[in-house]
């Protein structure tokens, strides 16, 4: 029945194919991800989204959407209940433009009060955006009832990359590594990060789209790479963006393992995120409405129509691809407005002057990273582009000018950053295994502390400000400020530093310029509690953390001192020993002792570097202690006086955890209540989503069968396999089921799966019949074959039994009676069961069956099998070995007459000795001690094995 099924509803299957029929449907039973480390990347950007997979046996490669193509509009609507993505959406949106979100990346941690805000209403003005009444980012709002988060809008595009990563790889996915624009500040990545966590998605790294170009560059390149650095500018134009990035490449030696690994190291940032093709879209959008309104045809303004505004934008995004290939194209739309249509002549040169304002900004990208890096265009080897907006002909010529060189051409524009994400992603995750590359990227937006110090004698309290993370410092980095003056609670803030490099409308941009606000408790207590103890205090240490994401937090506070301990010196040699030996190989020895002399002699509430792991190892004295009253011993010992004769005096640096709050000042990420309703209501939209794939998937199945069955039944070979009243039953069955389709569409999935299951039950009948007359005559003739096959097996197998052959006898009498009988009942069996199955009509019940046939070919083989193993595993007995004809007689008076008699066989003299044979044979002694030299070996080699004839 299982074959049936599998078979009955397509055309007939060679026999052949039945044979891997069970061992595929084996492999279909274990399930899908089971051990798999299949991780992916997604470049999200602002008008494209791309997937990077890599799962284990499988290279690095983009993952296809549903219409197999690479790439997807970052682009979901919400109409009539339903969700669309992708080039679903984009259709919706002509229709509903307000029903269609896209364009969302810069949206990300903006409250609505900013200008990226405000820009993008002016861009899109049939958006109803509201802002969220705790945390005032931007809300959509449509009819009052349908409102969504920027996080969760992303969180849902991120579900669908999810999808396509793990049909693409037939594995689950939950690891990922982000692209995000290098601009992106604490709000943003925060944000990113929530949206992640609704769409399921465990976030390895979030990584700069700069960056994970540089790499993708710097693993093709890798043989190019040496100990002198060499530079690149890589500059993006996006639909959003546009940025550059001044890389160097050279080769590094890790202190720890001592392995000389590449570097790609981030030394200048430049970007301007209002340039891009969206910009020039929306130039030439605007034109287009300008130039339609001119003509008079309806006395409304097509600007005041979002359905022909949304026609116009679409239009204006394909002219501005056709005009980077050609000079002159038509701008043509059916039914603009109040069905009049519109068809404009515009060429390149037009668009060049739409846009005369934007062309002396694209070079400033370059210029900024080169200044911020300190280096000049003479060092940098080649400027590299990628994005899509670098295709204008016009960019190219700008950037051309300005370098005096060629540009580079050499990266897929598109796929250049979601490949060199997903090797990232491979490099992190468990389970694969890359060629190690380092990468330092480069702090865009400075970092500071600010507090309040008071002096104490009066005057006027003081706000100091430190700097944590300078313009391009390297990170992942931790570091560590002390503070040596304060007795009592107080706060810092950690905030953005110095950006006067940049404008005053990048600034307000940026948005909230802090980052937290961290407050210390209880202060005087600690203080007070150890007063006692304390020889002398090393101040309050705060811990800073700038992780490879671009994230930065508070990661602890400790109170630091140092006190004395009094040992007794008679401790055991065992105990001496050992601790001389932790001493040694603990991360807090000399170097750690040298960290704290120098921050005793730094300027008081200075903050201490600590470099990444693969620069040096990190102090120990230097991570955040999470267990209260801990204690670590330093190398520093001093031996005092003491009242007791034994005993030795040593100082011992205690840190204690200060009670602290950090609280977050730049917009709130979704968290808490909101997260977990955010969380509900995704989780409810992708239940209806999979509930109404389900219906249509089991609708468009029992209307095929439906369908499949009326047309097969009106075939001969078909309907010559039922009889007349069954026919007539299920053809009934089909127009019923028809008229019951159509009838109701509130019906549940449940309610068609079960109309579907009672019409495969009719269905099955002659489907299956009609499989048996198809298939049989190959399974006879396979089983004939194996008939024929066996049956020379046998002669050849009778030639080596006892009675005919005693040197080869391998098989009984009862082993070939046993396979003799089987083949004649066999034989017997099948002449009779198909004379008799040939007697009946096709559409009579099936007597012999395919499965029947199967049984006995599995019987056969299995009597022919039992024979051919134990043929592969039969030695022959070993002969008695033969003497050398020309043995000198005196060596053959040395041997016995027994001997001669046991050992005399044909022509030649043999000795049997062979402790192992089979009969229990043994030599006699003077068989032991004969010549060596003048006896031969007469045992058979491997090679002399007889084989039968099959």
């Amino acid at each position: 029945m299982i074959i049936v099924e599998r078979f009955g509803r397509h055309s007939p299957v060679p026999f052949v194919t039945i044979l891997f029929v069970f061992a595929i449907s084996f492999i279909n039973l274990v399930p899908h991800g089971v051990n798999s480390a299949a991780v992916m990347s997604v470049d999200l950007g602002t008008e494209w989204m791309k997937v990077g997979v890599v799962s284990p046996g499988v290279p690095m490669e983009i993952a296809l959407n549903k219409e197999s193509k690479r790439k997807t509009p970052t682009i979901l609507s919400f109409r009539d209940g339903v969700r669309n993505f992708g080039e679903d959406a984009v259709t919706v949106g002509l229709r509903e433009p307000a029903a269609v979100y896209g364009y969302l990346l810069d949206l990300l941690g903006k409250t609505v009060d900013n200008p990226i805000v405000d820009l993008y209403k002016k861009r899109f003005p049939y958006y109803n955006i509201t802002a969220d009444p705790q945390r005032q980012t931007v809300i959509f709002t449509k009819n009052n009832n349908e409102q969504f988060s920027v996080e969760e809008l992303v969180a849902q595009m991120l579900q669908k990359a999810k999808e396509f990563a793990e049909e693409s790889t037939r594995q689950i996915v939950t690891e990922c590594v982000l692209i995000v624009p290098g601009y992106f500040g604490q709000a943003e990545r925060e944000a990113l990060l929530s949206a992640a966590h609704l769409a399921n998605l465990k976030v390895l790294q979030l990584l700069n789209d700069y960056t994970a170009v540089a790499l993708n560059y710097g693993v093709f390149h890798r043989a190019e790479i040496n100990e002198t650095a060499q530079y690149y500018i890589f500059y993006d134009m996006g639909a959003y963006k546009t940025s550059a990035a001044l890389v160097s490449y050279s080769l590094i030696k890790d202190k720890q393992t001592k392995e000389i690994n590449p570097l790609i190291q981030v030394l200048g940032v430049g970007y301007d995120r209002n340039l891009g093709g969206l910009e020039i879209q929306m130039r030439l959008r605007d034109y287009l409405a300008s130039e339609f309104n001119a003509m008079k045809k309806t006395k409304t303004d097509v600007t005041k129509n979002p359905r022909a505004l949304a026609k116009l934008f679409k239009e204006a995004g394909r002219l501005k691809n056709v005009l980077s290939a050609n000079l002159d194209h038509y701008a043509q739309i059916e039914g603009l407005l109040e069905d009049h249509d519109f068809k404009l002549q515009v060429t390149r040169e037009k668009l060049e002057e739409l846009c005369l304002s934007l062309w002396p900004r694209v070079t400033n990208p370059i210029q900024s990273a080169l200044t911020v890096s300190g280096l000049s265009m003479d060092v940098v080897s080649q400027v590299i582009i990628f994005g899509g907006g670098t295709r204008v002909p016009k960019v190219q010529d700008i950037i051309k000018n300005y370098i005096k060189q060629e540009l580079g051409k050499s990266l897929n524009a598109d796929e250049a950053a979601t490949m060199g994400a997903v090797y990232k992603a491979a490099d992190i995750a468990t389970g694969f295994k890359v060629k190690k590359f380092i990468i330092k990227d480069a702090v865009v937006f400075p970092i500071h502390i600010t507090f309040q110090r008071d002096p104490g004698d009066g005057t006027e309290v003081k706000q100091v400000k430190r700097v944590l993370f300078g313009n391009m410092n390297s990170y992942p980095q931790k570091k560590v400020i002390t503070f040596n003056k304060h007795t009592d609670d107080f706060d810092f803030y950690a905030s953005y530093g110095d950006l006067s490099h940049f404008s005053k409308e990048e600034i307000a941009n940026i948005g909230s310029l802090n980052i937290s606000k961290v407050e210390l408790l209880k202060i005087k207590q600690i203080i007070e509690k150890n007063q006692k103890d304390v020889v002398e205090t090393k101040g309050i240490k705060a811990y800073f953390l700038l992780d490879d994401s671009g994230v930065f937090r508070c990661t602890g506070v400790e109170f630091v001192y140092e006190k004395h301990k009094i040992e007794n010196e008679e401790e055991g040699t065992l105990a001496k020993l050992g601790s001389t030996i932790s001493k040694l190989f603990s991360k807090d020895g000399s170097k750690k002792k040298d960290m704290d002399t120098l921050e005793e002699n730094k300027e008081n509430d200075e903050p201490m570097d600590q470099k990444p792991d693969n620069e040096e190892p990190m102090q120990k004295d230097y991570k955040p202690n999470d267990k209260a009253n801990k204690t670590e011993e330093s190398q520093k010992e001093e031996t005092n006086n003491s009242d007791f004769k034994n005993d030795t005096v040593k100082i011992i640096v205690v840190k204690e955890p200060v009670e602290h709050n950090i609280n977050v000042l730049f917009t709130i990420p979704l968290a808490g209540t909101a997260l977990k309703t955010s969380t509900e209501k995704l989780n409810a939209i992708n239940e209806i989503e999979r509930e109404r794939n389900r219906l249509a998937s089991v609708f468009n199945e029992l209307e095929s069968h439906v369908i499949e069955t009326q047309q097969k039944l009106s075939e001969a070979e078909f309907s010559s396999c039922i009889s007349e009243d069954e026919k007539e039953k299920i053809l009934s069955e089909c127009i019923a089921i028809s008229d019951w389709l159509y009838e109701d569409d509130n019906r549940k999935p449940s309610s068609y799966e079960e109309r579907l299951i009672e019409l495969k039950k009719l269905t099955n009948i002659f489907l299956s019949r009609h499989w048996e007359h198809e298939e049989r005559p190959e399974a006879l003739k396979a089983l004939e074959g194996m008939i024929d096959a066996a049956s020379k097996f046998l002669t050849s197998a009778k030639n080596l039994t006892k009675e005919t052959n005693p040197e080869k006898d391998i098989f009984t009498q009862v082993e070939i009676d046993t396979l003799t009988n089987v083949i004649d009942e066999t034989t017997k069996w099948k002449k009779t069961e198909t004379q008799i199955q040939e007697s009946l009509q096709r559409h009579e019940e099936i007597r012999l069956t395919v499965k029947d046939i199967t049984d006995k070919m599995s019987l056969l083989d299995r009597e022919v099998k039992y024979l051919v193993n134990k043929l592969k595993i039969w030695k022959p007995k070993q002969q008695p070995q033969k003497s050398d004809k020309n043995t000198d007689d005196e060596s053959e008076d040395e041997t016995s007459d027994t001997h001669k008699e046991t050992t005399e066989s044909g022509s030649g003299k043999q000795t049997t000795h062979n402790p192992s044979n089979n009969e229990g044979e043994q030599g006699t002694d003077s068989t032991k001690h004969a010549d060596k030299e003048n006896v031969t070996e007469s045992t058979p080699s491997k090679k002399e094995t007889p084989r039968s004839d099959l």
